[in-house]
């Protein structure tokens, strides 16, 4: 495949590219919930800083040369902790193969990737004790079919069926096939949920759980998995549609809930329809996004903290090219209000762009959430000239965000 096509394909979990990075410090007022208590109490994001350690780790990891079948960049960032204190990072578009060192002096260069470096389509990474350790075989998923391929998103541990005291890994897919414009990163296809085994995480199984094939709008066909919260016996799976993708403004969220044990299994599947849950996915209506002023990403994180419910996304309309928004409900259902302010965090040198903030709350801890960010090229520019000649262009980067209550 030619280098500009590789480049137009590579962007993980289909969102749209931002110019910079901001991540939004959020003012909750206390509603009441949707059956979650009285304590949606007010909240903000009090201060940041740079995680510079979690993001050197991934640079330890990537530029190490002793094997050349093992993560060196990638995109589209999630993480689950598994029951042994491991860690599982899984990724989109990842490359592969042998990381240079920089020919100059420190400061002066930059590491950089052969142009011949293998680019699969996914990839899972192990961390132990703070450490990436290994990289499972890759692509971890392979391709459905010609011209089709698998993001991994978000994914929990649960029991193997409802009640069991086996668990295992729950991954959620996204399918998306080969198209053009605007669907250069993929028509959206289908939701599919893998089975690890655990401890060896070895794929057992792949389970679609809805198809969106038959839905004419390829921008209003919904991907669930970008992020969910466990909360009495419920996985509540959010998801969002391309609308972005197709000149709307912004995407919309929508939601769905499966009880525990029961992810693999389309049936147990409901979806909000604005005022229930329905087994009709083709009834579900967004909780956020009006195509205007409001809305998400295809990719965005919810986060919970205490009652109250954090949903980290890029912004709506033209300012979605530079910030990163958020919004706040007492519900996984809404009514989800915002946006609010914002805040930038350093990128790397170079025509970057950021975009996809994911929380990793099996890294939090002491009042402070762990939220990463995707960096890649900017649209127009040689991005393979950008990305190899330094892969730090291509790597997560993370911050640590300080909740406190609003005073």
């Amino acid at each position: 495949m030619p280098d500009a096509e590789r480049a137009r394909q590579r962007a993980g979990a289909g969102v749209g590219l931002l110019l910079t990075l901001a991540l939004a410090a959020v003012l909750l007022t206390a509603l009441p919930g949707d059956g979650d208590g009285g304590d949606c109490a007010p909240h903000t994001v009090a201060d940041w800083s740079p995680a510079d350690a979690l993001t050197a780790e991934f640079a330890r990891y990537g530029d190490d040369a002793a094997r050349t079948d093992d993560w060196t960049g990638g995109d589209g960032t999630h993480s689950v902790a598994l029951p042994d204190g491991r860690v599982l990072w899984l990724f989109s578009d990842t490359y592969l193969g042998r990381v240079h060192a920089p020919p100059g002096p420190s400061g002066e260069s930059a590491a950089w990737r052969d142009d011949t470096a293998p680019l699969v389509r996914n990839s899972a990474v192990v961390m132990e004790e703070g450490r990436l350790r290994r990289t499972l075989p890759a692509p971890l998923f392979p391709d459905p079919a010609p011209d089709q391929w698998r993001w991994p998103v978000a994914a929990r541990v649960e029991p193997r069926e409802r009640g069991s005291a086996e668990r295992v890994v729950r991954v959620l897919l996204w399918v998306r096939t080969a198209g053009q414009a605007p669907w250069i990163y993929g028509v959206p296809t289908a939701t599919e949920v893998a089975t690890l085994s655990l401890p060896d995480l070895r794929v057992e199984s792949v389970a679609e759980v809805l198809g969106q094939r038959l839905l004419p709008d390829p921008s209003r066909r919904v991907l669930y998995g970008t992020t969910l919260i466990e909360r009495g016996g419920w996985t509540y799976v959010f998801g969002g549609d391309d609308g972005r993708a197709a000149s709307r403004a912004t995407s919309s969220a929508y939601v769905a809930r499966v009880p525990e044990g029961r992810l693999a299994d389309h049936a147990a599947w409901r979806y909000w329809n604005g005022s229930g849950w329905t087994r009709a996915a083709e009834r579900a209506v967004p909780v956020l996004g009006d195509e205007r002023r409001t809305g998400v990403a295809s990719a965005f994180s919810v986060v919970r903290t205490g009652g109250t419910y954090l949903l980290f996304t890029m912004a709506a309309g033209g300012a979605g090219l530079t910030t990163v928004t958020s919004y706040w409900a007492c519900s996984p259902t809404g009514p989800w209000h915002g946006p609010g302010r914002e805040l930038r965090p350093p990128l790397p040198a170079g025509e970057v762009a950021a975009y996809n903030p994911q929380a990793h709350p099996e890294l939090s801890g002491d009042g402070r959430l762990v939220l990463s960010h995707d960096v890649n090229a900017l649209p127009g520019v040689d991005a393979s000239a950008q990305i190899n000649g330094n892969v730090s262009r291509y790597r997560p980067r993370f911050v640590t965000l300080r909740l406190a209550p609003e005073r």
